[in-house]
């Protein structure tokens, strides 16, 4: 399979669904992302979606990257981690990047467990 069509199917294993870019000065970026970041990084056989799912969470939460770790939460959550896994996550990252960005990223996971009509044990 082609990198093209290995991003596509992490992409829509994450997401839900893969849809090309329309908007036209995100084209280039949207590629990129597809290609080589789904593609080529996320499909290498080291480490499972879901390993990835979790380390891409951590890192978006402690470097305060909000709207994106609201999207990889989703991606996370579609994987079978759980809520409860998450908010460990979140809690852990709290102690080695900072209790705000703990808070923060406990803030973003709420939200979209409600979103998705989850809920914590």
């Amino acid at each position: 399979m082609d990198r093209r069509n290995k991003g596509k199917s992490i992409i829509a294993k994450l997401f839900g669904g893969f849809a090309e870019e329309k908007r036209p000065c995100f084209k280039d970026m949207s590629n990129l992302t597809t290609d080589y970041l789904f593609g080529e990084v996320w499909s290498r056989e080291a480490l499972s979606t879901r390993d990835r799912s979790l380390i891409t969470v951590a890192v978006l939460c402690a470097t305060g990257k909000e709207p994106q770790l609201k999207v990889h939460l989703k991606g996370a959550l579609n994987q079978e981690i759980t809520p409860d896994q998450l908010k460990e996550v979140m809690m852990h990252i709290a102690h080695y990047s900072g209790w705000p960005t703990g808070i923060n990223g406990l803030s973003v996971l709420n939200t979209v467990v409600e979103e998705m009509g989850l809920s914590f044990s």
